[in-house]
Formats: C-alpha cells, structure tokens, sequence
C-alpha cells in the first residue's frame, strides 16, 4: 500500500474534489459509522445525501436560530447563573445535544435532567466511536461500549421516537409530522428500504455529528477570542457590537483548527491525483487539512496565526478546507457556521450559524478563562481537541 500525502491549499482542494476517491476516516469507527451518509459512496450517498438535505434549508435554520435555539442556549445556561462559572466542554455539549436532538428526530419526552444525563452519555460514547481512528484508548473497549450504548439509544429513544412518527404518517397527519432526519427516513422507507440498523446508526451519527464537532469549534475560538482581545484590547467592543465580526473570529478559527486535522480517501478505481501520480486500489490519500490551511501561499504570510481581519482569497472560504469540498463537504456546515456575509449584509438579517450565537452570548456575559483553573487538551485522543476548559462570566443576568 502507498499512502499519498497533500499538504498544501490547492493540491489538498483538489484531491478532495476527486469523485473516485472514498471516504475512509471512519473506517475504524465501523461500529457506529458503518453505512452512515458521510461514509457512503456514489449513487447510494447521493441519493440519500439529495434526500436529507431538505431538512438543511435556509427557513428552518431561521426558524432554529430565531425561535429554537436563544431559548435553548438560555436554558442550559440557567444553572450555572449562580457560580458565574463552567467548563465550556461541558456545556458546549449540552447545548448543543438539544439543537442536534432535533435535527435528529430523537425525541426527548420527560425533557428532565435525568433523561438529559442520559442522553449525554450516550452522545459522548458515539463521538468515541466514531473518532476511533485518532483514539488512544483501547479500541476494542471502546467497541464494546459504543455497542452498548446503540442498544441503550434503541430502547430507551430511539423506538419510541420511530413509532410516534410512524402513526403520524399512518394517520396522514402531516401538519403534526416533525421535520428532521428520522421523519424524512420513515416517509421515504419504501424507496431507501434501510436495515434498521442502518438507520439506528444513522440518526446516533447525526446526532453526534452536530455536535462533536461544534464543540471543539466552540471551544477553540473562545480561546483565541480571549487571546486576540488580550493583545488587542481596543477589539473588545468590536465583539460586543458586530456580530458579524464574531461570526469571522468563528469561520478563522475553524481554519485553524479544523475538527479532523486529515481527512482520508481510498480509490474505487485507479485514480490520477494532483500531483500526476496514481493511487491504486488498496492505497490511501491522506490530505493534510491543518497545514493545508496554514498554506502561506494562499493565506498570506501569517497564515498560522489568528486574524480575524484576515479577506478570504479569491474564491476561497474563510475557513478553509475545515467543511470539505465535493461530494462529502459538510452537510450540516450552514447550521454551525451560517452563510458568508457581504459587505451589505444587514446584520439584523443574517444566518450566523449556533457556534457564534453561543459564543455572542458568551461574550455578552464578559466569559473568560477561569485565572484559577487551567484548561486542560483531551488525552483521550490524538486530534489537539480541548477536553477542559473551564471559563467565569461576571454578568449573571
């Protein structure tokens, strides 16, 4: 086997764009990846991925980001009103568990702290198990526990959420009828004719997927924020007063730090990549996203540093090739990260995606690192993720 590596922007840009080349990151987290949308390949993902992207429309992002979500955030903000302090781990998984809960379709019908609990740890044993591949923890053990946990999600959510929304479609009560992942799977069971386990795995991935990623996300730009604004103080009302500007400190960091420092392709077929070699079947491309989004030669000489002031290059995100390219770029990358603002854009009017109304509401609440708790990077794996991060607010409001 010969394993291809890309480093740099445009090689990295266009192996991903390479129609031949199947996604295998996942390959080590079958046991909870198996069959999912972003691991499946050809007509069979673009079927399914055509399917699912109704939910991912730009109404109900603005009926979440208007009426779901500044609720949500309040809610799970409540408790900790009183020490004025969290680790932002934490919380940026509970919040975002209710948002990916409903995208989902998994219902949560006593919504109490014990159900929450529960939910909880189920979100964070699937996220171990579908970053097996960077895990450093024993794989098989983690196997065995991400087998349990589906049966536990089965039993305890999943069933009961299937068979709500299955007598909702038998009765033909489409008004009443959620918009989420589960529902469009069961309206359309007889052209899909998914194994259930197939689906099982499905609405955990999406569940997770919301939000393992945006954790991180959350977490990363909090930290240069805070060290942005500490030596740049005169930016510190900018992030109060310009949302859009938040939501740029957001799309940079991203660029940084994407969630998954590679992503890794396999040949269907022999393919000819950018750099004119081939790779084979059985070979593998790794392409390089930290360091092909730190390229100098598209971001400019600071490229490895945080800027928020930073203009995208000519046809060029902001962050990157954090999202993706072609047939697997991130399905859900509007929801976490909004659309891309003009310089007409009305900020009374724009989709900021939920990592920049969390992190505007963070703001609001003068957070910052906790000066008597030093945060602490994940040991459990190998991706350069936060595991702890403790931060205090001074406005309680």
């Amino acid at each position: 086997m010969t394993e291809h590596i890309f480093t740099n922007y445009d090689d990295a840009a266009n192996a991903l764009r390479i129609k031949d080349l199947k996604q295998s990151l996942y390959d080590d987290g079958e046991v909870i990846m198996d069959q999912v949308l972003v691991c499946l390949h050809g007509e069979e993902h673009k079927k399914r991925r055509k399917l699912e992207n109704k939910i991912f429309t730009r109404d109900i992002f603005k009926y979440y980001e208007n009426e779901v979500f500044p609720k949500t955030i309040d809610e799970t903000l409540e408790p900790y009103k009183v020490s004025g302090k969290m680790d932002l781990v934490d919380y940026g998984f509970r919040v975002l568990l209710n948002l990916t809960a409903d995208f989902s379709g998994v219902d949560r019908p006593k919504k109490s702290k014990e159900e929450t609990e529960t939910l909880l740890t189920l979100l964070k044993i699937f996220a171990s198990g579908a970053t097996l591949h960077h895990s450093t923890r024993d794989h098989e053990e983690v196997k065995e526990e991400v087998k349990s946990a589906l049966r536990d999600f089965d039993n305890q959510f999943l069933k009961p959420s299937i068979e709500r929304r299955k007598t909702l479609i038998e009765k033909k009560d489409f008004e009443n009828l959620p918009s989420d992942i589960l529902t469009i799977l069961l309206v359309n069971d007889d052209d899909l004719n998914l194994p259930y386990d197939v689906l099982q795995r499905e609405i955990a991935f999406y569940l997770l997927a919301g939000a393992q990623t945006s954790i991180h996300s959350l977490v990363h730009v909090f930290h240069e924020i805070h060290e942005w604004v500490t030596n740049n103080p005169e930016e510190k009302n900018k992030m109060i007063t310009d949302p859009i500007f938040v939501q740029k400190c957001f799309l940079e960091s991203t660029r940084l730090h994407p969630s998954s420092p590679i992503a890794l392709r396999k040949p269907v077929c022999p393919v000819k990549l950018p750099n004119d070699n081939e790779a084979g079947l059985g070979d593998s491309v790794v392409i390089d996203l930290y360091n092909s989004n730190r390229d100098k030669k598209v971001f400019g000489n600071d490229a490895d540093k945080f800027n928020p002031h930073r203009e995208p290059p000519n046809g060029q995100n902001l962050y990157g090739l954090s999202f993706g390219l072609g047939m697997h770029s991130c399905i859900g990358r509007n929801l976490a990260a909004g659309v891309n603002s003009k310089p007409d854009t009305d900020p009374n009017n724009h989709h900021y995606g939920t990592v920049t109304m969390i992190l505007r509401e963070l703001i609001s609440r003068n957070a910052i690192p906790d000066p008597d708790d030093a945060p602490k990077m994940d040991d459990k794996t190998k991706r350069p993720n936060w595991g702890y991060y403790p931060i205090v607010f001074s406005s309680k409001r």
